[in-house]
């Protein structure tokens, strides 16, 4: 036999799912090595379907971002939850997180559940194996593996880079002989303004108390291109006169802080100088309002 054996060349959609918190957005930054899905300590912060998009010699993984799937109490969390499952359907391949330092619990068993009926390959990914030891993951690698009928277990930590490369092999591997999916310059195929009110968003989040996070919603009105600097408008929106007071802080201090820390983000995300002019505005209970759903993008 001569020369080497050309493998095809893989192309498809992944995504990892697993409960609030599991580690699936920082997860999903550390593969494509750039912020692309926004990160909080908050659950819950996950809300569009983010592409990023992977590129390799060999073969492109499409990643697909869900929000956490959970038990809804509102409108907007149903139609998450009907989001999240429409996005199963169409992957090649599924990552279910599971935390290193916290036991498998009734919310992994759910979401396993729901994974086993469908026709995508399943791995188990153990993420944040920096917190833990060597004794702790091995007695987690074997609970995770007895959940269910998974293709692989895969322990990785997206914080210090352990083992996500082989993890991307594997998921890649799973992925059907397939031409180019996307260009080569292609990182995501959503459009800026909706990664910029995800970086405005995520600032919003940091440090507000914790029954802010399902409140917060920001739509950008405006990008307007100034020579060297992109003008950009944007809107807050929270549900409740009260909750408007803790984003904007004593004076505005708080909104202050969140429009410089997004503006750094968003300059870094553009490549270019920003103005930044946010407003906190009140839409009541836009949670429960399908018109007022529809006007933030939901």
């Amino acid at each position: 036999m001569t020369g080497v054996e050309q493998r095809p060349y893989r192309a498809g959609f992944g995504c990892f799912v697993g409960r609030p918190n599991a580690g699936k957005s920082t997860l999903t930054n550390a593969i494509v090595g750039t912020k692309i899905a926004i990160t909080s300590n908050k659950p819950q912060t996950t809300r569009h379907v983010i592409r990023a998009v992977l590129h390799r010699p060999d073969s492109q993984l499409v990643l697909v971002d869900t929000p956490g799937l959970h038990r809804p109490r509102t409108l907007l969390g149903e139609r998450l939850n009907d989001l999240v499952r429409t996005t199963w359907t169409e992957v090649d391949v599924i990552g279910l997180c599971i935390p290193a330092d916290e036991p498998v619990g009734r919310g992994d068993r759910f979401i396993s559940g729901e994974l086993s009926e469908l026709k995508a390959t399943v791995i188990a990914v153990v993420t944040k194996t920096d917190l833990v030891d060597k004794r702790r993951l091995a007695e987690q690698l074997l609970a995770v593996s007895e959940l269910g009928d998974f293709a692989a277990v895969v322990p990785v930590s997206a914080v210090s880079g352990h083992q996500v490369d082989i993890l991307v092999d594997v998921m890649t591997g799973h992925l059907p002989p397939s031409p180019q999916l996307y260009p080569d310059d292609m990182l995501t195929d959503e459009p800026e303004q909706v990664l910029v009110a995800e970086l405005i968003r995520e600032a919003a989040l940091e440090g507000v108390r914790d029954e802010l996070p399902h409140s917060i919603a920001v739509v950008v009105e405006e990008m307007i291109p100034e020579g060297q600097l992109m003008k950009i408008y944007a809107d807050v929106y929270v549900e409740r006169p009260s909750q408007k007071a803790i984003v904007l802080g004593h004076r505005a201090s708080r909104l202050k802080e969140v429009g410089t820390t997004a503006r750094r983000q968003i300059e870094e995300l553009l490549g270019t100088r920003v103005y930044l002019d946010l407003h906190v505005r009140v839409a009541k209970e836009w949670q429960r309002d399908p018109k007022q759903l529809r006007k933030l993008g939901f």
